[in-house]
């Protein structure tokens, strides 16, 4: 149950272990496309080099890195680490390591970190159970997660971890570990025979689709494949041992990102037919499916947006139709949502309104609440004048009163203005309504002083 031993040169047969194993980074230096958390003076690398981890749970897509995260801290940390996964060991497994771990809490005054893979695995009654040893410090909990831990992890254990999210990694960060591995004669193919030219690298990062792990077996399949002198490597030959149709990749990736442009393109141009095209396109050219059902869901909020607010529900029930389903199957749920994103009215009020939203809060970072909509849970709140002044809509005709919600220094600022189509029409007939409301209750008040 021990994690990460070092010298682990073959697993039990003798056999080497997967290259994705072998090349995992040893440290925080060698991490890739998580900078947010480990970059000079981020949460996390803080925390790791500080030798003070709290229990956490990271959040990521597969391939960005949990793992990796989790074997730095068992290098950096004094400490017992066990490692324990949610798809292969249940809560009897659990109890056994907790009690040992109990033990040595209670004897050396020494804390245990626990790793639970795939946590989201245990069902809301199997968590409990890590509860109580996370409350009392017998263990350090770092829990990983491909799901939202907000929906997947209970609440009072949620509470007591710090959650990280990790992001998928980009395309250009997997090439610099195809890279990385190429030249490293101890772990890695540093002793291949054959170059592996650039645009086949590019071509094994893109359909990698942000999975480390992925890509490193992608490219471990083909240097197995070509492993004489002498053989060349090509982007139709790569395709052919990976069983995947391929279409062109040049050193940037362009034509990966010309092939979805001209689908968000034509979607937000309405034009069905050239969307169903690109689609058909992508998918042929051996896209995942599951990059394109992601980007269904941002053209849904992006361009789309309340104009009809069902397009982003029919999006996410798309990708979960696909998960379902599968290839080919599958694939006609994208197409029906992309028939319906397409013929549907179009708006990016919400768009634009939250950058300009988002540019206000940068400008104004630390504007205080006004006082009469803060909480007052006590006395000294309430005699600071905490709430002071609220007004309860509810107690007033139609469920509004005239108040102040915004800043003082944003107070009248408007960053929304819907546009004319669809639903979003009837959202600026009620904002329209609401406004008229509010300047009615306004003369009142003024010919009432």
């Amino acid at each position: 149950m021990e994690l990460f031993e070092e010298d682990r040169s073959g697993i039990s047969s003798g056999q080497p272990r997967p290259l994705a194993d072998r090349m995992r980074p040893r440290d925080i230096s060698e991490i890739l496309g998580q900078d947010h958390l480990l970059g000079e003076g981020a949460p996390l690398k803080v925390a790791i080099e500080s030798r003070k981890i709290p229990s956490m749970i990271l959040w990521g897509p597969p391939g960005s890195g949990k793992t990796t995260i989790a074997s730095v801290i068992a290098r950096t940390v004094e400490t017992r680490f066990i490692f324990f996964s949610a798809v292969t060991s249940g809560i009897k497994d659990a109890r056994l390591v907790v009690n040992e771990a109990e033990k040595e809490w209670l004897h050396y005054n020494k804390q245990a970190i626990l790793f639970v893979d795939e946590i989201h695995r245990f069902n809301k009654a199997q968590q409990d159970f890590f509860l109580p040893h996370v409350e009392k410090g017998v263990i350090i909990l770092i829990g990983a997660t491909t799901e939202n831990p907000s929906f997947e992890v209970i609440s009072p254990l949620l509470s007591r971890c710090t959650v990280f999210t990790l992001s998928m990694l980009a395309a250009g960060d997997i090439k610099i570990l195809l890279k990385r591995a190429l030249k490293d004669k101890e772990r890695g193919l540093g002793d291949y025979p054959n170059q592996v030219p650039e645009e086949v690298l590019d071509y094994l990062a893109a359909i990698s689709d942000g999975d480390a792990r992925r890509g490193l077996s992608y490219l471990e399949m083909l240097a197995a494949h070509f492993g004489e002198a002498g053989a060349e490597i090509s982007i139709d030959s790569v395709g052919k041992i990976l069983q995947k149709k391929t279409m062109l990749y040049d050193k940037s990736g362009e034509e990966h990102y010309n092939l979805i442009s001209a689908l968000h393109k034509s979607v937000r141009g309405s034009d069905v037919d050239a969307s169903l095209y690109w689609l058909a396109r992508m998918l042929e050219s051996g896209e995942d499916p599951m990059y394109l059902a992601r980007r269904l869901v941002r053209m849904a909020v992006e361009d789309i947006g309340v104009a009809d607010p069902n397009a982003l529900t029919i999006a996410l029930n798309a990708k979960e139709a696909y998960h379902f389903l599968g290839k080919p199957e599958g694939e006609l749920a994208l197409a029906e949502c992309l028939v319906y994103l397409a013929t549907a009215p179009k708006s990016n009020r919400i768009y634009t309104a939250f950058q300009k939203v988002q540019q206000a809060v940068r400008e104004n970072p630390s504007e205080p609440v006004p006082l009469h909509i803060r909480n007052a849970p006590t006395g000294l709140m309430k005699d600071l004048g905490y709430g002071k002044g609220y007004k309860y809509a509810h107690d007033y005709e139609d469920a509004f009163i005239d108040q102040e919600y915004l800043p003082d220094s944003l107070k009248g600022k408007k960053f929304y203005t819907p546009s004319d189509m669809g639903f979003e029409k009837k959202i600026e007939e009620r904002m329209a309504w609401w406004e008229k409301k509010k300047k009615e209750l306004s003369r009142k008040e003024q010919s009432s002083e």
